[in-house]
Formats: structure tokens, sequence, C-alpha cells
């Protein structure tokens, strides 16, 4: 109870540094995976992006094997095959020519079962549409690179940028690795993915800025510590921001697609959730952990790390000392006094006395021998 009372209120002493080194290392292993799978398992494109035929068949028994080879019987062994709902068995086939389609589904009719669904149309999303969407990608990332810049600076964008790439990268590979079918829907689940990764990530920056811009001046933390301490204050807000996020997704998809069935809401919910998942473990793990390196590099503040090392006396790089609450709310605590000047009581400053204008001064007394 204590740990989630400190949660709640953003009293955290959580050593996130030392879970730096391991995030990242998680994190270029699932990029890695996710772009080998690009190259050797692609993606299981929607009808909409390539055309075709699809068919929903009801065929209680039947396997994904039987219907493969039914399949192969007809010249269509690269028909994409997978079930739906148990007994439901989709396949869709690059087969556009009307006739050859009716044909397939007599067949598939009377050898494997009652065809629910035959939906036959042309690739609507074409070489124009994805030129389209990468320029308006290009402009976006452009926009958000400027505005972080000129909002909190350069290396933030940066940091921010990384993390938005990592949640793409890692959402679409794993959409890749099951072998999930990417639609229109799904793919406005990436960009919507890149917003809220955005928005998480800045939160996080802002407090990092507000943190450095009260405890920085005082040279008592190096960059490492105050980064540390902004974020077990934004914790809590974090988890606050994806839990309600994905309270609707789940929802979305509890009541859309197991009780509705709508496939649409399926695709579009499953997408957002991983996209929420990944978006907030990026901007607490890895954004932060790339603007910590940058700024460790500058001048400022290598001169800080080695006055707080000599201060303190750890020189190890691996630890990080915790702010605590009390610790972090003290005042700046340097002298303002000038260095060489002799401490005692003050010495009285001679009074300047004035004149009435037209007075004649007193004279001065004459010393008696």
């Amino acid at each position: 109870m204590g740990l989630l009372r400190d949660v709640f209120n953003g009293e955290t002493a959580l050593d996130y540094p030392r879970w730096w080194r391991r995030a990242v290392t998680v994190s270029l292993v699932a990029i890695v995976l996710s772009i080998g799978s690009f190259g050797v398992r692609g993606l299981n494109l929607g009808i909409d992006f390539e055309g075709g035929t699809t068919f929903e068949i009801l065929a209680p028994g039947v396997s994904v094997a039987d219907a493969r080879e039914v399949m192969a019987g007809i010249g269509s062994e690269d028909a994409r095959i997978q079930t739906v709902d148990g007994d439901v068995i989709r396949i869709r086939s690059e087969v556009s020519d009307p006739a050859h389609a009716a044909e397939i589904r007599n067949l598939l009719e009377t050898q494997l079962g009652t065809v629910q669904t035959f939906e036959q149309v042309g690739p609507t999303w074409g070489a124009e549409v994805t030129s389209k969407a990468a320029n308006a990608l290009a402009v976006f990332f452009a926009v958000v690179a400027l505005y972080i810049t000129v909002r909190l600076e350069w290396k933030m964008a940066l940091g921010a940028l990384a993390a938005v790439a990592h949640d793409i990268v890692v959402s679409v590979g794993l959409y890749s690795i099951l072998q999930l079918e990417i639609t229109p829907s799904t793919v406005i689940a990436f960009l919507t993915i890149m917003g809220y990764s955005l928005y998480d990530t800045i939160v996080v920056y802002d407090k990092v800025r507000e943190v450095t811009g009260r405890l920085g001046a005082t040279e008592r933390y190096n960059y490492t510590e105050l980064m540390n301490l902004a974020l077990n204050r934004v914790t809590m807000r974090s988890i606050n921001t994806s839990i309600t996020s994905a309270i609707p997704v789940v929802s979305l998809l509890l009541i859309g697609s197991v009780i509705m069935g709508a496939t649409a809401l399926q695709e579009f919910g499953i997408a957002l959730l991983i996209g929420i998942i990944v978006g907030s473990y990026s901007s607490l793990f890895l954004a932060s952990t790339l603007v910590t390196v940058l700024k460790e590099r500058e001048e400022r503040w290598q001169q800080v790390a080695d006055k707080v090392a000599q201060r303190t006396g750890v020189t190890d790089e691996g630890t990080t000392r915790l702010i605590g609450r009390e610790e972090a709310a003290l005042p700046d605590t340097r002298s303002t006094e000038r260095p060489g000047a002799a401490k005692g009581p003050a010495r009285r400053r001679p009074v300047a006395t004035t004149h009435l204008a037209g007075g004649v001064p007193p004279r001065p007394r004459k010393k008696r021998r």
C-alpha cells in the first residue's frame, strides 16, 4: 500500500537509470526482430492494398491445411488462409477475374462448406495513396521536430522522434510476426499511435524542464539525477494517461468486436492497444535515455557532474542518488558572499550629512592643548 500511495502522490523513488541499459537492449532486439520479420514474412496486407477476392466459409471440422489443399488443386497455392471465429475459414486470393472467382466459389461450396461472404474488390490503396501518405508523414515529422526544438530544445526533439519511430516499427513488426492483417483501419490506428506517443513524451519532457530549471542552478545534482527525479514525478501521470486511453479501447474490442462482431473495430482496437503500451514504455525508458546521454555530454553538465562527484565522493557512473521530496524542495544554498571577504561584525559606514540650502556649516573646534 505504501508504494501505491507514493505512486499516486508522485513521490516514488524508483531508480530509472538502473533500467535504461536493459530497456535499450530490449528495444534493439525488438527492432531487429521486426525488421527481420519484414524481410522474411512480410506484411499481411488486406485486400484494400492488393486487390483480389475474399471468401469466408462456414466449415466446421475443416482445418487450414484442408482448405490449402483445395486451393492448391485449382492453382492458388499462394492464397492466404486463416481461421476466423472458430468454424469460419477466411481465404484471400489474388484472383481478379469475376468468372474465375465464381468458379472458385462453387468449388469451395462443394468441398468445404457454405460460403458466407464473397467479396471481390480492386486495390483502393495504391501507389499514389502511399506516396501521398509518405509525404504527409515527412511534413508531420518536420513540423513536430521544429515545434519541440523551439519549445524545448533539439535534443528533446531528437529523443521524441526516435521514440515515435521505435513505437511504429515495433507495433508494425508485431503485426508482421503474428501475421495480423493490415487494413486501412489499422493504418489509422498506427497514425493515432504517433500522436499518443508524442503527447506522452512531451509530458515527460515538460516535467524535466521544470525540474532542471528549478534545481539545475544549485549544481547539487547531475543531469541523470534530475532526469530520474522528473520521471518519478511524472510516473503516475503517465500511468493515468495509459489507463484512461486503454479503457475505451478495451471497451471497443469487447463490445464492438466480440459482441457486435465488427471486424473493423477489432483491427483498429488491437493496433491502438499495442501502440498505447509501447508508447508508454518508450516515453519513460527510451526518450529520456537518449536526452540524458546527449545532455551529459554538454560541457556545463560535465562540470556539474565533476563537482557533484567531488562533493559526494560517488564516482561510479552506475550509481544514481535518489532525490527525496524534502531534499528536492531545499532552496539554493550556495553562498552569495564575495571570496576573501573578512568575516566579523560589520563596520559602520560614515553617514553623509547634508546642509540646508543657504546654511553655513559649523566651524571645527580647536583642540585644547
